[in-house]
């Protein structure tokens, strides 16, 4: 991408870069330079001059840093809810309230949970392709089967009527397109949080086995969280359940598509093990968490080698670190034998992401499925007129013709 017009961040590149047409899976070439050179190298995020953080050890250095906080409002801020009255958003909070506040809300997303949820996860993983099946060829799979699913899962797990989804994706795609203005963000995330503020409110009145039921009964009611912050953090919660898990499966099937050697030996394989390792590998090679995660830093503090100043911006350059030479060998290669534990797609640190364990069952569920249902998927369209998402905060694909 070139400069931006900014006043801020004029002349400086601007981030996320966009990967190449002809090797779309790629993170942008100039990050490999940004790897290479002393420091950091400043760029133009979102109209913000703030430095990107793009090798492996940095940003893992960078996230666990206490002298760098996660409270970086000015920076990733729309202008919808600002002021002393705004709700405490948990993934830009430092502990020990990020903590306080995160605990009301992991018990929905254990392990133990989430393997109680697989059965259903299958169920409506082969249930959408029955319907895909049942409709005719040719598909687009994003609407057809990426998103239906984590869309549904998240529904259930929030206790939000699945037949508000079109809705929220609306919405949720607004609110992602980094091409969308600051105002118009801002009324997409207030309509938003307002469907949510009456959720809990219908909560309250009718509460189910839900987890925001759970979170008013626990926690609103008696005084230890407000409204607006139950409703705020419901907001996060099914914007990134959906959003992210849904672009991973399509971009995911594209990479797969385009390496038909490890497709078959996803597909021919019942091993959980070497499951779950192709899908570890497949988030490192992928990352498609861009540009999401900011920082600022509280003091001086030097990270690879730069001085960062106090009140600086910093933007952790996931696919850059996913492809440090320095973490796995031959990171452009898509390999789902290596071990592809330690990679940061997911963050790290405290602020890892919460639902990461039911992202990583939907994963482990949807492209298996998919791939032994319909032995012969294959795109309809050339690869090279596929609409690669790099105009939205998460990457993917717009749309993913297909047939079988």
């Amino acid at each position: 991408m070139g400069t931006t017009t900014n006043k801020a961040g004029t002349g400086l590149p601007v981030f996320p870069g966009e990967r190449a047409a002809h090797c779309p899976f790629n993170p942008p070439a100039e990050y490999t330079r940004w790897r290479e050179e002393e420091g950091l190298r400043q760029v133009n995020w979102n109209g913000h001059t703030v430095w990107a953080v793009s090798r492996y050890e940095d940003i893992k250095t960078a996230m666990t840093d206490p002298r760098i906080s996660a409270e970086a409002l000015t920076l990733q801020s729309n202008g919808a809810h600002e002021g002393p009255n705004a709700p405490d958003i948990f993934p830009r909070m430092d502990d020990p309230e990020h903590a306080r506040l995160r605990r009301m809300l992991t018990k929905d997303f254990t392990v133990r949970r989430v393997d109680a949820m697989r059965p259903r996860i299958e169920e409506m993983a082969n249930g959408f392709i029955d319907k895909m099946v049942a409709k005719g060829a040719p598909a687009d799979l994003v609407p057809d089967y990426a998103l239906p699913i984590p869309s549904l899962v998240i529904s259930l797990l929030l206790g939000v009527p699945y037949t508000d989804h079109g809705f929220f994706q609306t919405i949720t795609s607004t609110v992602m397109n980094m091409n969308v203005s600051r105002e118009e963000k801002a009324k997409a995330s207030r309509e938003f949080f307002g469907y949510m503020l009456e959720l809990v409110a219908r909560k309250e009145r009718e509460p189910g086995d839900d987890l925001m039921s759970r979170l008013v009964r626990e926690h609103v009611q008696t005084g230890e969280l407000r409204r607006e912050s139950a409703a705020m953090n419901g907001v996060i919660l099914l914007n990134a359940g959906h959003e992210t898990t849904a672009n991973m499966i399509s971009l995911a099937t594209v990479a797969l598509l385009e390496n038909p050697d490890t497709a078959a030996a996803l597909r021919d394989t019942d091993d959980p093990k070497a499951i779950a390792n192709a899908i570890e590998e497949l988030l490192r090679y992928l990352t498609i968490v861009h540009s999401l995660v900011a920082r600022v830093a509280k003091e001086d503090v030097e990270i690879g080698g730069q001085l960062v100043r106090a009140g600086e911006g910093l933007v952790m350059n996931l696919p850059a670190g996913n492809w440090d030479p320095h973490f796995t060998d031959r990171p452009d290669t898509l390999d789902i034998d290596r071990p592809a534990r330690g990679h940061i797609a997911f963050g790290y640190g405290v602020h890892q992401c919460i639902g990461q364990t039911l992202a990583r069952a939907e994963l482990q569920i949807a492209l298996p499925t998919l791939l032994r249902r319909l032995p012969g998927l294959r795109l309809t369209t050339p690869f090279e007129e596929i609409r690669f998402r790099n105009d939205m905060s998460i990457y993917g694909v717009h749309e993913l013709p297909v047939t079988w």
